[in-house]
């Protein structure tokens, strides 16, 4: 199958997403054409790679001078003091600008890595090549990048984009459901908040995607790109419509914080139980209809997903999260910043929808019995 070529075009910057099975060929051809002036390259690389797979990159990158640096892709470690630590070695190893930074794993290696870029004296060249389906589908595309605080989930880092996203499809094979559902649940947030002729595809072929069928997976890593795209354009800095994307991620964040960024339960799953809350919520406010929050439950029960919703079936599970929402980078006062669902294809603009503690604290059992 061909590679696909995705266009990101804004006022400062301009960069390619190529995605597709092999695609990682083109990598050195992009190099000389995008970095002329690189002679070294760090890649910040998740230890989990598998060792052929960076062999392979070694061979194509002979002609550089590499510095390969594994990194412990989890929460924990996406924090300052891993940044220090690679900004040292960068340091010194003598890196300019001219050079390149790759960040090849999923989405915490990819702004973990950004971050760095973006930093190094004050910005070196960065490409991302992500491994995983959240991190193909999510994660590059839109140049967010930072860290984790005790306070919160990337509350720490800057707007950076790449010089390229090359999203290898082929890298997917070795994932496990687990990993596909954390991935699929970003696919699907883009549909829910973009695009119903979307949401109607997916509900005929989600099976296709966790089959890992090659031409339904390209087809959801380029539509979930060009979804994102849409947003990121328009607001690069996410100081409005961008927010958009955070649909789920309100109740998600607060999730994973209270467990601590548990593997027990990872991003993608925070996110579609998220999804379901905040949709629960929207209901509740009149502004999205039921027969709107079966259809996305459905969805759910078709693919084995509902798991991630009944776990919030008490009162007590969602009382627990209140205190977490608070620190969401969303909010701007002592309200919680939710972005909330009219339809299948038409949330609510950000900033519209603030709910006080004292509100979800009395409709907690509601949401949950919903």
């Amino acid at each position: 199958m061909k590679n696909q070529e995705i266009k990101f075009k804004s006022k400062s910057s301009n960069y390619t997403i190529i995605v597709g099975n092999n695609s990682l060929k083109v990598l050195p051809k992009r190099i000389r054409s995008l970095c002329p002036k690189t002679k070294k390259i760090a890649l910040i690389i998740d230890r989990n790679i598998p060792v052929k797979f960076k062999k392979d990159l070694k061979k194509k990158l002979k002609n550089y001078n590499l510095l390969f640096l594994p990194f412990v892709a989890n929460e924990k470690n996406k924090s300052l003091h891993t940044i220090n630590f690679f900004l040292k070695i960068l340091l010194n190893k003598n890196f300019n600008r001219s050079d390149l930074v790759i960040g090849v794993g999923g989405g915490i290696t990819g702004d973990v890595a950004g971050f760095v870029a973006s930093i190094f004296k004050r910005g070196i060249n960065f490409i991302n090549v992500p491994t995983t389906l959240l991190a193909q589908v999510d994660a590059a595309i839109g140049g967010k990048t930072g860290v984790n605080s005790s306070h919160g989930k990337n509350l720490i880092g800057s707007f950076y984009q790449p010089k390229l996203v090359l999203s290898d499809t082929s890298l997917l094979n070795s994932l496990s459901k687990k990993e596909m559902i954390c991935g699929y649940a970003e696919i699907l947030k883009h549909a829910i908040i973009k695009d119903k002729k979307f949401f109607y595809w997916l509900e005929k072929n989600s099976k296709s995607i966790f089959n890992k069928k090659s031409k339904e997976l390209a087809y959801a890593i380029k539509k979930s790109c060009e979804i994102k795209i849409h947003f990121v354009t328009q607001d690069l800095n996410e100081k409005g419509l961008r927010m958009t994307l955070n649909f789920g991620h309100t109740f998600a964040h607060a999730i994973e914080v209270k467990n601590n960024y548990s593997k027990k339960i990872a991003h993608g799953e925070a996110v579609l139980s998220g999804m379901i809350l905040e949709t629960k919520l929207s209901t509740l406010k009149n502004i999205c209809s039921p027969k709107t929050l079966n259809q996305i439950k459905n969805i759910y029960l078709q693919n084995g997903l509902a798991y991630t919703f009944k776990k919030y079936s008490k009162k007590n599970s969602i009382n627990n999260l209140i205190t977490y929402l608070k620190n969401d980078k969303k909010n701007d006062d002592d309200k919680i910043n939710f972005i909330l669902l009219k339809d299948i294809g038409k949330p609510t603009l950000p900033n519209k929808n603030k709910v006080s503690i004292q509100y979800l604290k009395k409709i907690s059992k509601i949401i949950s019995q919903y």
